[in-house]
């Protein structure tokens, strides 16, 4: 059997059994976290122009476009859901395992994975529990095709979560749509056809696209599938096929015989950003808000800030002079320079009118954003981050930090991920009390007999809207 039928025999065969508990409660986790995006995403503009899209292609009514109160086909669901977690940039990435895979390739795996399994989960009225292992196998899927693929990929301007995000999809609306081994092997080979996705769109609408298309492109490839499309049996590892197409080539020591073994979310594990803001910015946002704590620092008394990084780094984060709020979730300079007058950078600081705010754009001017030799020393694996700054009277604060909050060896408390989710739900107006139950019913989702329940009291906030209200 060849790496795709190995990949298809792992979606098609697991079990929730096969799973730790821990392991659960972590997918869990990085669940009511996506879910809590979707609906605060929903409020974003791109996901209005999704919602417009799908709406324009037809009136089917499958699954839940969260946020909303509103309905859509299977993929089109997917598609907007899937726009909806990224549209913020505030979800789950991947970590790296080899020194040289630049970080995980910073696959963001919930956004395309979830939305392709909660619309099939959801039309069929499924459990939690077909939920989560459609989830936990598509995310090891994502996250294992991603470290494995040659860092070319990621180097030469492809998204993985556009790219690996789609092949993991299609995992997942293979295991929600019940399919076997052969059938899943098919799926991903339509799949990989339609992987795509290139880095010089981030900072604009078309980065959550990646993940929303990835989302339909998974629910395509499995319903092409199970009414009996023909693809390659070996489209992962074939000469003409992903891998080499994609990448040049791949390392099978990083997928090969590691599918749930160990599962992604055990080793190396998902972060689960703080900020909305690239992950890349979040080991110097961490140092930055230590610092301005411990000193009690006012931004009128900082000089200058100088953040060194390794040289991969500035590579993702180009948006040096950010004009709007996408821009600046790419901005070094600006998540440092909002911190210091803050003290917070979560969704009301990343608007179009904070970026344009006098004082941010004069304290913008006095943050660098440089390569330094220690960073780039420790290798592209690491976010290591080293934070220099210079007070108006004279002193110097120095730092480093190469874990923001959220990364497994910096991780939020369950208290802090619901208060994470309860932002999300605020800023889409749900009642806390309502966003509390929820949150609850998530955290124990392997007890659930009936998904389409849970969605629809969290969407009951939005049906009771009256007739013709803004729906964000």
């Amino acid at each position: 059997m060849g790496l795709t039928g190995e990949v298809s025999r792992f979606v098609a065969t697991s079990r929730l059994d096969d799973v730790p508990a821990d392991t659960r409660q972590l997918a869990k986790r990085s669940i009511l976290d996506g879910i809590g995006l979707a609906v605060a995403g929903a409020r974003s503009d791109v996901h209005r122009i999704a919602r417009e899209h799908v709406a324009a292609a037809g009136s089917a009514q499958a699954a839940s476009m969260l946020g909303t109160g509103m309905q859509g086909s299977l993929r089109g669901s997917a598609f907007v859901n899937g726009i909806g977690i990224h549209a913020h940039d505030y979800d789950d990435t991947q970590l790296a395992v080899a020194v040289d895979r630049v970080y995980g390739l910073l696959t963001h795996p919930t956004a395309p994975v979830l939305p392709a399994a909660l619309a099939l989960v959801e039309r069929e009225d499924g459990s939690g529990e077909d939920l989560l292992v459609a989830y936990l196998t598509g995310v090891d899927v994502a996250c294992k095709v991603a470290e494995a693929i040659d860092p070319r990929h990621y180097h030469d301007g492809f998204h993985t979560t556009g790219t690996a995000g789609t092949i993991g999809a299609a995992a997942a609306a293979a295991r929600a749509s019940h399919l076997d081994t052969e059938r899943t092997a098919v799926a991903l080979g339509v799949a990989a056809s339609q992987s795509a996705g290139l880095r010089e769109n981030f900072g604009t609408m078309t980065k959550p696209f990646h993940a929303g298309r990835a989302a339909e492109s998974g629910i395509i490839a499995a319903d092409l599938s199970a009414r009996g499309m023909s693809a390659a049996g070996n489209i992962l590892e074939a000469r003409r096929g992903f891998f080499r197409a994609a990448g040049g080539g791949y390392d099978p020591a990083l997928i090969e015989g590691r599918l749930g073994n160990p599962w992604v979310f055990a080793d190396p594990g998902i972060s689960i950003k703080p900020h909305p803001s690239g992950s890349l910015t979040h080991p110097a946002m961490w140092v930055v808000l230590q610092l301005a704590r411990e000193h009690d620092l006012d931004a009128a008394a900082v000089e200058r800030v100088t953040v060194g990084t390794n040289s991969s780094m500035p590579n993702a984060l180009i948006h040096h002079r950010p004009t709007n709020e996408l821009q600046a979730k790419f901005s070094m300079e600006f998540c440092v320079a909002i911190l210091l007058l803050e003290r917070r950078a979560g969704l009301p600081e990343f608007s179009d009118e904070v970026v344009s705010r006098p004082d941010v754009r004069a304290l913008i001017e006095r943050v660098d954003f440089t390569v330094d030799e220690r960073a780039e020393a420790a290798g592209y694996a690491e976010m290591l981050s080293f934070v220099r700054i210079e007070l108006r009277d004279g002193r110097v604060l120095e730092a480093r930090g190469a874990y923001g909050k959220g990364h497994p060896r910096n991780p939020m408390s369950d208290a802090e991920l619901t208060d994470k989710f309860l932002g999300c739900m605020e800023w889409a107006g749900v009642p806390g009390s309502l966003g509390i139950e929820v949150a609850a019913r998530i955290l124990a989702l392997e007890h659930e007999r009936s998904l389409r329940s849970l969605i629809r009291q969290l969407e009951s906030h939005f049906s009771r809207r009256p007739k013709g209200a803004s729906r964000g």
